[in-house]
């Protein structure tokens, strides 16, 4: 039953993915440790979503939109906090960070993303 609920909603991801993690990386002819962008997870299959959230303020000063971004996939990558995930969807690449715990499914994740502004 997991393997045809998979199935279908393989068929909704439309998009890849990308996941990078900043580590530190030892140059092999130097021994120099630096730290460089290493890809974990390449071409993972995906659907990235976009919700509004939006918010009357008492004060009078406005409704206040909040856009959430939500990304699916299979629940067997292990997607660490803070990394960079690069994500292609209807011919559009964007770089998205994680920002908090994923939603764990019997048969996928949901991962709330944040626009990334760089490595902290």
């Amino acid at each position: 039953m997991v393997n045809q609920r998979r199935k279908a909603l393989e068929r909704l991801w439309i998009g890849q993915c990308t996941v990078y993690e900043w580590k530190e990386v030892e140059d092999p002819i130097t021994f120099v440790t630096t730290h460089k962008e290493v890809i974990l997870h390449e071409e993972i299959k995906c659907k990235l979503s976009h919700k509004n959230i939006s918010a009357i303020s008492q004060t009078g000063a406005g409704a206040i939109v909040v856009q959430q971004i939500k990304l699916s996939l299979g629940n067997e990558f292990e997607i660490p906090a803070g990394c960079k995930i690069t994500v292609t969807q209807n011919g559009k690449t964007a770089d998205y960070a994680r920002s908090g715990e994923p939603g764990m499914f019997i048969d996928h994740q949901e991962i709330v993303l944040d626009i990334f502004k760089g490595w902290a």
